[in-house]
Parts: C-alpha cells; structure tokens; sequence
C-alpha cells in the first residue's frame, strides 16, 4: 500500500491530536519528557545553522541534549565566528562554511552524522519576487542537494525539513519553492523511508517573533533611522510563534519522527498587522506609512485548510505591547 503524507497536529503541550480529514493518517508525538523516542540523536548537522532558528537550536542542543556532535553548516564565515565565541568553543561543535547548493560539500560534512535538520532557505519574499531563479537553486535544488546527500550518506537516518505556513497554497516565489522543497522530502520517504533505516519528515509553522528578516527588526531599524515603519494593510494577520516553541518542536520530530508527516502546531495565536503598528507608534513615538499589499503577500495565512490566521486567536493590544517593551 502506498504511505500518505501524515498530517500530524501539536498542541500547546505537544500532543498529537485529530487530523483535518479521516483520509489522513495522524501520528502521536509525545511530551518532552516522553520514556521513549524513536530516536535518539547523537550527531546532528543544522542547514542554516547560524540563522536564527539554527542558532537558537544549537544552544538548545547544547545546554539540554546529550548529542555528541553538532555540525553547523552554513555560507557566513563571520556569523560561524560569531557562533564559535557565542558557544565558547565546545568542543562538540563543528563548522562548515558551505552552500547547499554545493552537494559534494553537503557530501562531506554528513559523514557519520546520523540527524539532519534543513533550516537553511532563502525566506525574504522580496527577494524571491524579483529572484525567484537564485530562490529555486538555494530552497529547491539546495533541498534536493540535502536529501540525496543523506541517502548516499550510509549514516544519516533522519531529515527534518523546516518549511513555512507560505508553502499552504502559495502566492509568492518563496512560498512555492518551500511547497516544492516539502514534495522532494515528502517523495523521498516514499522512496526510501524504511530502506537504508532512513526517515524524511517535516515541520510547518509560522513567523517567529523578532527573527532576522522578520517586522520587528525591519521597524526598529526604521525608527533608528528616524523613518516611518511601513504597514501593508491594518487588518493584515499572521501567525505567532516564539523561537523556543519552534525549537521544541523539531527537538520533538527528531525523537519520535516515525517520516513522511507534515507537523503543524494547532495552538498558535494570530496578530493583526495594525495591532503591531499601533504598539510602535505608542512605545517609540513612530509615525505609520500604510503602503498597501504587494501581490506577493497574503491577507491571512493559513497552515492548511483548517488552520487560517485570520480565525486564530486574535492576540491582544496589551500582550503585542508586552512583548515590544520587552524588546
């Protein structure tokens, strides 16, 4: 019988619960301190790995894991400088100055890793806009560069690809090439998930508050600037989630990853693009430039059909203000 992708849901407590259709399989992912995961990482090598979310894992890694070895692969020779002094040289840490478009380096630098998370993407969406062909080689072929690696590989038995709420019917570069980099991962389970003890899954989820190349950090450095913060549409929303939500999450599909599922967290909250802009115009004083929705961005965005922004839970004014003094 041929395997269907599984759609499995997280609950703020990370249990599995029922799947949008009962044409999908659904799979159970346990707690954090579930007695028995499927797998137990001892090697890992993070795409992207000085990113915000590759940073942030790599810590997680190191201060709550047991993992032996952790390759940070990634094209910034001063972010990994960065890295190695922010991690105070541990020894279980590796560098890897490398693209994934380059396989043969991909090649080498999964020798005797057993886990791969692939978190390098390029993400702006104006920069997918107006490039989308270096947006296919870097999410698309990079991604097909990954999973081939990893089955030539002879060690790796695992592959969490990071996807986005944009890869759910898609309206921009970015968004179809992170649904294209979910089909390659979702088909090489397919393929080869059982042979070789090898399993490719994925996560999608939502904006991560105060990521590199997210609204936060492109309005404060408006206001540095002295300039007004600009706003698409006020009723705009999208998905919340914090970077240590994000990071539990994969930490999860890596212990009990069973492949060929899609994870989404069914408990993220929403913010209405307004709200956000009318926190900043009370903190700093900024002024607001409206300057309407490119064809390129949704109003709401949507997990799947069942899990919409726009129906979300609607964060309030006084949360979104917490969170901005906080900054």
């Amino acid at each position: 019988m041929r395997r269907m992708a599984l759609v499995t849901y997280l609950t703020k407590d990370y249990l599995g619960t029922q799947p949008a259709n009962k044409s999908q399989r659904t799979a159970q992912m346990p707690g954090l301190d579930a007695p028995s995961p499927r797998h137990t990482p001892k090697s890992i090598l993070v795409t992207g790995g000085t990113g915000t979310f590759g940073t942030a894992f790599v810590q997680f890694l190191l201060s709550q894991t047991k993992v032996d070895r952790i390759c940070i692969y990634s094209r910034g020779e001063h972010a990994q400088a960065a890295a190695c002094e922010a991690f105070g040289n541990d020894p279980r840490v590796r560098y890897w100055v490398g693209d994934v478009r380059d396989k043969t380096r991909l090649a080498r630098a999964c020798r005797g890793i057993d886990t791969i998370v692939h978190a390098a993407a390029l993400k702006r969406i104006e920069t997918g806009a107006n490039n989308p062909d270096e947006m296919v080689k870097t999410n698309v072929l990079g991604t097909m560069n990954v999973v081939e690696a990893a089955i030539e590989s002879g060690t790796v038995r695992q592959v969490v690809y990071l996807s986005s709420d944009k890869a759910f019917q898609p309206c921009s570069p970015y968004g179809q090439t992170k649904a294209l980099g979910e089909s390659l991962v979702l088909a090489a389970n397919k393929q080869f998930g059982g042979r070789n003890q090898i399993k490719f899954g994925c996560t999608r989820y939502g904006n991560i508050w105060n990521a590199q190349g997210s609204v936060v950090p492109k309005w404060l450095s408006l206001i540095k600037a002295g300039k007004a913060i600009s706003l698409t549409d006020y009723n705009c929303t999208r998905f919340f989630m914090t970077i240590d939500e994000a990071v539990n999450m994969v930490w999860q599909m890596c212990l009990h990853m069973q492949g060929g599922e899609v994870v989404i967290p069914e408990w993220l909250p929403a913010y209405r693009l307004g709200d956000l802009g009318a926190v900043f115009a009370n903190v700093y004083g900024a002024d607001v430039k409206f300057v309407g929705l490119p064809e390129f961005e949704k109003m709401h965005e949507s997990m799947n059909h069942a899990l919409c922004s726009e129906t979300a839970r609607r964060m309030t004014y006084d949360e979104l203000y917490a969170l901005v003094k906080a900054l």
